[in-house]
């Protein structure tokens, strides 16, 4: 199977696992699984930010949040180490899923190393690729689900992860983060985020 085939494939059954989330959101009048729904902006964005990106960036785009409904948040404690402990345990379980269904397509052990590295987030800031996926996943929080969360969070709060957010984006992510289209609330939020 050509390289091209492999990548088709492994996205039509990263698509395939994300299609029995039980959870669902509204876009543009149609109904779609949440993990689904997230993995299509995720490509789109990836592919608008950074169109020659090396399939192992094209595959754990794609696969970033993976089956993700399977370990809710709220079963660690809802403090910060319950979140560092959640997430660290989807990091492993995402690249365990991934890492099946590569095999499973044709993908040698070295592709598989690569998505891995890339789901675990290794050396940002130092890795390219790593750093691309990082700006693709801020990126994709902005436009999406940033008006959502601010809804639910005082201000504060939403601030703060904001900052948190700048601060892990390239300077080339937080450039087209200012393009991006947001609603006059999402602008003004970091806005005052980034110039504080």
């Amino acid at each position: 199977m050509s390289d091209l085939g492999k990548l088709s494939k492994a996205f039509r059954l990263f698509d395939k696992a994300n299609s029995e989330d039980p959870n669902k959101e509204e876009h543009l009048g149609k109904t779609y699984p949440r993990e689904l729904l997230y993995a299509i902006r995720m490509t789109e964005k990836l592919n608008g930010f950074a169109p020659n990106a090396s399939e192992a960036l094209q595959l754990t785009a794609r696969c970033q949040h993976i089956r993700r409904w399977e370990i809710p948040r709220n079963s660690y404690p809802m403090d910060r180490i319950g979140y560092l402990k959640w997430r660290q345990e989807l990091k492993k379980f995402h690249v365990q899923k991934a890492s099946e269904i590569l095999k499973e397509v044709g993908y040698g052990a070295d592709s598989i190393e690569k998505v891995s590295f890339l789901l675990e987030k290794k050396q940002l800031k130092k890795n390219e690729d790593t750093q691309t996926l990082e700006d693709v996943i801020c990126l994709v929080f902005l436009e999406f689900y940033l008006e959502p969360f601010s809804e639910k969070h005082p201000k504060e709060k939403s601030l703060e992860i904001l900052r948190k957010t700048w601060r892990k984006m390239s300077e080339k992510g937080q450039k087209a983060a200012l393009r991006l289209p947001l609603s006059k609330r999402a602008y003004e939020l970091v806005n005052k985020a980034i110039k504080e």
